[in-house]
């Protein structure tokens, strides 16, 4: 589904967005393991190929986000970058820390585990700190959002007013915006998301959930006005 010309949300559980500039794709997410035939079909669909795959932005480590990555890199140059508290964990160097799963959230939590495929291990090539700028869609910034994981990322593209939330947010069904679930450190999530608020943005791009093409960072301050 194309959420505006040159950005692309990928469905399969885990959700990935493609984004053109030129010649050139980048992968922010690259959700569950099996994942690329329908990636690379995607890429094929706006006239892409394998090789164009530039850059594969990890928001974070868990198996619906980087399930696929492996496979994609097998197939093509992606750089791939990722927070460096996570790249041990992606690379498989490091057992992942337990999320502080709530009475309420563990029959959904207990689903998605049954949901989600195991994730090879994959390589990081470039690792990531709060502030650093990638070269995307008139300059990225990274942004450190830990508490879903500690190395959690958000992506901040300000010339184009998008922002890509992982899983430090999510959308629901009844589309109420909300901080993210399932989180190692919920009061660090709480403070993430309402750090997320503070920003300008007209789209926002959810690890879970469609994304908000109208007036995203005005629901992201009357959520975390519900948060207190």
């Amino acid at each position: 589904m194309e959420i505006f010309p040159g950005l692309w949300i990928i469905e399969r559980h885990g959700q990935a967005y493609l984004y053109r500039e030129a010649d050139r794709f980048t992968l922010v997410d690259a959700g569950i393991t099996g994942i690329a035939p329908k990636i690379f079909d995607a890429l094929g669909a706006q006239g892409g190929r394998p090789e164009q795959l530039h850059t594969i932005i990890l928001t974070h480590h868990h198996a619906d986000h980087m399930g696929g990555c492996a496979e994609l890199v097998e197939s093509t140059d992606a750089q791939v970058m990722a927070h460096a508290l996570e790249a041990p964990v992606i690379r498989g160097d490091q057992q992942p820390p337990e999320a502080q799963i709530t009475e309420i959230e563990r029959p959904f939590h207990e689903q998605a585990v049954k949901a989600t495929p195991p994730a090879a291990p994959a390589r990081v090539d470039r690792e990531l700190d709060d502030g650093d700028e990638i070269d995307l869609g008139g300059g990225a910034l990274v942004v450190h959002v830990p508490g879903h994981t500690p190395g959690s990322i958000a992506l901040y593209l300000p010339a184009k007013r998008v922002l890509f939330t992982g899983d430090a947010a999510a959308r629901l069904p009844d589309d109420r915006v909300i901080a993210g679930v399932f989180n190692v450190d919920p009061a660090q999530t709480r403070e993430s998301f309402c750090k997320l608020a503070e920003l300008d943005f007209d789209v926002a791009c959810f690890g879970h959930g469609k994304p908000l093409d109208k007036d995203a960072s005005r629901a992201f301050r009357r959520a975390a006005e519900r948060l207190g």
